[in-house]
This record gives structure tokens, C-alpha cells and sequence, in this order.
């Protein structure tokens, strides 16, 4: 299967949360990192999630937003993984960062160019990659 989305995690099902329409799951990334989605649940039915079931959890680069120098800064987005840029492409609007985790993985953010600049991105700058759980996708092999 191929699909636009630039970041595909694989990663194992930890524990499911149901509630009245939405479930959130929790999916554990090598490394011990998490990813929360929110997904339907007649999704959760239909993919068979369960804990421990592996899947894919897939996030569009333009749904991810790079904090910059963001200690102590509280946010209601359920996903921010730490690391460093370790690349930037800088197109006429927008710029591509990826941001290294502690796992190795990347994590990469489509913003604007003035934003990258704005925040001072650099190559080797700490920053996060913040995503909300509705905007992670989950997948499985069929």
C-alpha cells in the first residue's frame, strides 16, 4: 500500500479507552514512545484493535506543529515528541522540518517558512513535534 502520509509509525496497540463514540488508543513506538489517536468505535470493531495488535499510525506532515523552546509550556494536543531538527528543506512558502526522536525515528512537519525562521529552526535545535489524536490514522495489515 502506498499513501501521501509522510509519517508512518509502526508500533503495537498498548490499551484501548473506549467512550460513548470514540476510542482513544494508545499505540507504544520502539523505544517506549507513544503515539494517542482518537478513532471511531466501529473502527476499533472493524480493525480488530486489541492490545497488543500491531498497526501503523499515520500522520499527515501538514497536521504536525514544531514547538521551539517549549519548556513548561502546557498544550491540550495529546501527542509531543521530543527531539532535535535534523533536517529543513526551505521551499518559496512552506518548509519541511524533521525532527529526530530519541528512538531514532523522524517526525516530519510541513509549516510555513516564516514560521520556521520565526522559531529559529536550525539543524541540531531541540525542538517537538505536537499532533492531536484525532489527526493520527490507524492502520493494520489486513
Amino acid at each position: 500500500m502506498k499513501i501521501s502520509a509522510r509519517n508512518v509509525f509502526d508500533g503495537n496497540v498498548e490499551a484501548i479507552k473506549p467512550g460513548a463514540i470514540n476510542s482513544e488508543v494508545d499505540v507504544l513506538l520502539p523505544g517506549g514512545l507513544r503515539i494517542v489517536a482518537t478513532v471511531t468505535n466501529d473502527s476499533v470493531s472493524e480493525l480488530g484493535l486489541v492490545a497488543g495488535k500491531a498497526v501503523k499510525a499515520l500522520v499527515k506532515a501538514s497536521s504536525v506543529l514544531v514547538l521551539a523552546d517549549g519548556a513548561g509550556v502546557r498544550l491540550s494536543a495529546r501527542n509531543r515528541l521530543e527531539g532535535s531538527v535534523s533536517a529543513l528543506i526551505e521551499g518559496p512558502v512552506s518548509t519541511e522540518v524533521a525532527i529526530t526522536l530519541a528512538n531514532g525515528l523522524n517526525v516530519y512537519a510541513t509549516i510555513t517558512r516564516e514560521g520556521a525562521a520565526a522559531l529559529g529552526l536550525k539543524v541540531g535545535v531541540a525542538a517537538a513535534a505536537v499532533f492531536k489524536a484525532p489527526s493520527v490514522i490507524i492502520g493494520v495489515s489486513s
